[in-house]
């Protein structure tokens, strides 16, 4: 699900679901650590993206070539294999053509992609700065490369189509030549089987679950870095389940690790003349003692998840249905957005939004007289799977809390506008008085390196810091509150009439009939939105046309009268993988379709020429990063796509007919026998022919390709043919699940119960919490605003105390108050200055939060120089030492002043 910080906020609030994975070689002598499941199924796009353009360059170097990509993968999916060890099934799901709810998102996605990609100008002019500062390094690679435009990963190209046979390949060679594989069955869903590859996966385990011969304790795995996994592995409600993926968190913390190193150092012009891409990892394998650090992977567990969602979402004095509360937990979290439709704009989840949809949900359950969702009820065609009434009631007690979450995050951005401000004020003055220090020595250090012979400079490394700083002045461009983009708010969400400015700024609507008929049909959309992807998480694709038609989702306070809207969708087919291309790819991307399409893009007289503009509008409104703003990309016309790709079919060659084909999946395995009906690889078999056991059960039919009689070419330069090839293969069909099954089998073991009521970590609404980030505590709701630990003592700040117009003075630090741990280091208003205030200080700290706006005016009260926001003029501190506004005016970044405390002079530095 593309909830950003979903994962993070899942494990912090549920830290028992995760447990470490090892791999093969890593386990003890017995095997006592080894951890063997029956299924393990691939999300390939999470494998794919990585090898393709890695993202720490710096240590793995992007592929060249697709061959480089492929062998990359190869690796990558044997130690997933040696952490799993899968006994019965290898299921490998490539992204097809996706519904058309998903091209939205991928269409932003490949665009915003296109409008990023101008790091070669960057790239120039920090070279030119390492060379002024005497720094060698590589040469930059211009030669042509395959691997480039990552724009290519989309079904239908050339890159898919050449990837499709690179795994058919790497499964026949391991069928073929590894004794763990022996008794492995692989079935392979490649970019030509409709679906994206993690909901590909999750229709197969409903088929083989639906089965009267399934083994209910069947253990699955799957990998994948996507959120909407987790939510995929609840709704399949099979309870033997965990999810592997790389533990991002802990790499996140880890630091530096120094590599030992030998040898002499080495000049460009002593180098090999060769491509940079392919040098780098030869000279630093050549030069390194060690090893680099293996990554860390984890396995997050759903039965401990499912433990969690049932003490977390139970209310007391109620019976009630673990799998039901865990449908209903599936369903409101699709309110913090998801890949199909945008979040409520009142939720975000670094803002603990699910904490808030729970409590909500404890808090309305008796009032809505049961649970919100009926999967039993999944196939209606009326959506009679989501109670509406029930939904409307929830809603409403949801939409009560949107304006204090408003107006929490206004005063917190203009809070940190500020710091910046005063940062890049300070930074500014250090480079104009310290500039021609920095310039002088930068001249002694080059005199220095041309004068000693012996100690050369390091292009290896400098190539690499070149890299590095290349990586942090782009990250720093996407900070519009850093860059000076960020744009005056003129919404002001959470004051008085801003739902009547939103809607004339986003969507021209100036009366209001017109905001109530835009209103209207923003909520049945939306409406339309929640009941479709439930389905679609729990079933089917109930659409393959349907999408939401707004760049911004509705307020939770105008999702009322659901009633009214009759909902239903239209049956349908998906569309062929060209015209997906056409519908997501940006002309900067065109090379990857067939010429006679891609003319369609670049022709002025094109029918179609609108949906391929040539300036991409970004909203950042509210956004701080540039990449978290919304691209207002025209939706596609689907009709009008078709009727313009029909007319250049015929144009097309053999080979492109087959790229834009819809295939099945197909199976690969060594043992017939396993299938316990080995008739369908007799050479005169045409008809599908019914396979039936405890492991796997569906139809085959012959594969079109034919028998490969021993020899299977290789289609990867430098990897040899296979010659003994002993692996048979047939088309798949997966049986339908004609009424999933939304709660646990029959038979089923479920594991021992490892999370008690003590283990459920609370913590107050971030919104009526008096500081940006509440703490995490450990107990009762009765000590909810009592932290983890003991009260901290305020800490006597003594550098650069009482100088320099940013002074924080320094005084006698008062005794620490009872509350200093709840509103001290995590509050937003953070007393600096007069220390001497004490515990009365520390209680005025939270500032305007406490009492709101008063009289227009946004008042912060630290003695120590708080700041204060005035819509007609600028910023002012009200600190004991602070400055008139006029003096200031100099200043790029607005009209304010710092009071430097009683402690400080607060005289300004540029006075």
């Amino acid at each position: 699900m593309g909830v950003p910080s979903f994962y993070r906020w899942l494990v912090e609030k549920y830290p028992n679901i995760v447990a470490p994975a090892v791999e093969e070689e890593d386990c003890p002598a017995g095997g006592g650590a080894a951890v063997y499941f029956d299924n393990l199924y691939l999300d390939m796009n999470g494998i794919i993206h990585p090898c393709f353009h890695p993202e720490d360059q710096t240590a793995c170097p992007p592929p060249a070539t697709f061959d480089e990509v492929f062998q990359s993968m190869f690796d990558y999916m044997d130690l997933l294999l040696r952490i799993v060890r899968p006994r019965r099934l290898l299921y490998l799901a490539v992204d097809g053509v996706a519904p058309r709810a998903k091209m939205n998102q991928q269409r932003a996605r490949r665009f915003k992609s296109a409008k990023a990609a101008k790091e070669e100008l960057e790239e120039n002019l920090m070279r030119e700065r390492f060379r002024a500062q005497g720094k060698e390094v590589l040469p930059r690679d211009d030669t042509p490369r395959e691997v480039s435009d990552p724009n290519i990963i989309t079904p239908g190209t050339e890159f898919m189509e050449k990837l499709s046979a690179a795994l058919e390949y790497y499964v026949r060679a391991r069928l073929s030549s590894d004794p763990r594989w022996k008794d492995v069955k692989v079935i392979l869903s490649d970019a030509n089987v409709p679906g994206e590859g993690e909901h590909k996966i999750m229709s197969f385990i409903r088929g083989q679950r639906s089965m009267e011969n399934y083994d209910p304790n069947t253990r699955h795995c799957l990998y994948g870095l996507d959120a909407d996994l987790i939510m995929l592995a609840l709704a399949s409600h099979e309870v033997h389940f965990s999810i592997l993926r790389e533990d991002v968190l802990r790499q996140n913390h880890q630091p530096d690790i120094c590599v030992p190193v030998t040898g002499r150092s080495f000049t460009a012009q002593e180098l090999p003349k060769v491509k940079c891409r392919g040098w780098f990892p030869r000279i630093t394998e050549a030069r390194s003692k060690g090893k680099l650090p293996k990554k860390p992977y984890q396995f997050l567990n759903i039965w401990v998840l499912r433990e969690y969602v049932e003490l977390e979402m139970t209310i007391p004095g109620c019976k009630q249905d673990i799998d039901r509360l865990i449908d209903d937990f599936i369903f409101i979290c699709f309110l913090t957005g998801n890949d199909f439709i945008p979040h409520i704009p009142s939720l975000e989840i670094h803002e603990y939004a699910v904490d808030l949809l729970i409590d909500v949900y404890k808090t309305t359950y008796n009032k809505m007289g049961g649970y919100i969702v009926d999967t039993d009820k999944i196939k209606d065609k009326h959506a009679a799977y989501v109670k509406i009434s029930r939904l409307e009631k929830f809603l409403h007690e949801l939409s009560l809390h949107e304006e204090k979450i408003f107006l929490k995050r206004f005063e917190l951005r203009e809070k940190l506008l500020c710091k910046i401000q005063c940062q890049a004020a300070e930074d500014e003055w250090n480079e104009r008085n310290y500039g021609i220090v920095e310039e002088s020595a930068d001249g002694l250090e080059r005199e220095s390196i041309s004068a000693c012979n012996d100690d050369k400079p390091d292009v290896t490394e400098n190539t690499s810091e070149l890299k590095r700083n290349l990586k942090d002045k782009l990250r720093s461009k996407q900070d519009l509150f850093k860059n000076g983009s960020f744009k005056h708010d003129r919404i002001r969400l959470g004051l008085p009439g801003w739902k009547s400015r939103f809607y004339k700024e986003k969507f021209g609507a100036e009366t209001s009939n017109e905001i109530g008929r835009l209103q209207t049909e923003m909520v049945q959309k939306y409406s339309e939105g929640l009941c479709w992807v439930l389905r679609y998480y729990f079933s089917d694709v109930p659409s393959w046309s349907w999408y939401y038609p707004f760049y911004y989702a509705p307020f939770a306070s105008d999702l009322k009268r659901l009633s009214q809207f009759k909902i239903s969708f239209t049956v349908d087919k998906p569309l062929r993988p060209f015209d997906q291309l056409m519908a997501v790819l940006p002309p900067e991307s065109s090379c990857a379709l067939p010429k006679c399409y891609s003319k369609l893009m670049g022709c002025e007289e094109s029918a179609i020429q609108m949906f391929y503009p040539s300036d991409l509008a970004i909203d950042t409104h509210g956004k701080r990063f540039l990449w978290q703003g919304v691209a207002k990309l025209p939706f596609i016309d689907v009709k009008l796509l078709l009727s313009a790709t029909k007319t250049v079919e015929k144009d097309l060659a053999l080979h492109e007919m087959r790229r834009n084909t819809i295939r099945q999946e197909k199976i690969l395995l060594r043992n017939p026998n396993s299938l316990a009906n080995n008739a369908v690889f007799a050479p005169i078999s045409e008809k599908k022919i019914l396979i039936s056991t405890s492991e796997i059960t569906g139809w085959l039919s012959q594969d079109e390709d034919g028998p490969s009689n021993g020899l299977f070419r290789s289609p990867i330069r430098d990897l040899p043919d296979i010659t003994h090839d002993q692996t048979i293969s047939a088309v798949f069909f997966n049986p339908e699940a004609v009424k999933p099954i939304s709660r646990l089998l029959d038979n089923v073991i479920v594991p021992d119960k490892t999370v008690a009521e003590s283990d459920i970590r609370m913590r107050p609404m971030w919104h009526t919490y008096p500081g940006p980030r509440p703490p995490t505590v450990t107990c009762r709701p009765d000590t909810l605003w009592k932290g983890s630990s003991p009260a901290m003592q305020p800490r006597e700040e003594v550098k650069n105390a009482g100088t320099g117009w940013m002074g924080r003075g320094r005084g006698g630090v008062g005794a620490a108050p009872t509350e200093a741990h709840q509103i001290g280091r995590s509050s937003f208003g953070l007393v600096r200055g007069d220390a001497a205030g004490g515990a009365e200080a520390l209680k005025r700290t939270s500032g305007s939060y406490g009492r709101g706006f008063q009289g227009g005016r946004f008042d912060g009260v630290g003695d120590g120089g708080a700041y204060s926001f005035r819509p007609g003029g600028g910023w002012a501190g009200r600190g004991s030492a602070a400055q008139k506004q006029q003096q200031t005016a100099w200043r790029p970044v607005g009209t304010w002043a710092r009071g430097g405390g009683r402690g400080g002079s607060g005289q300004p530095r540029a006075w």
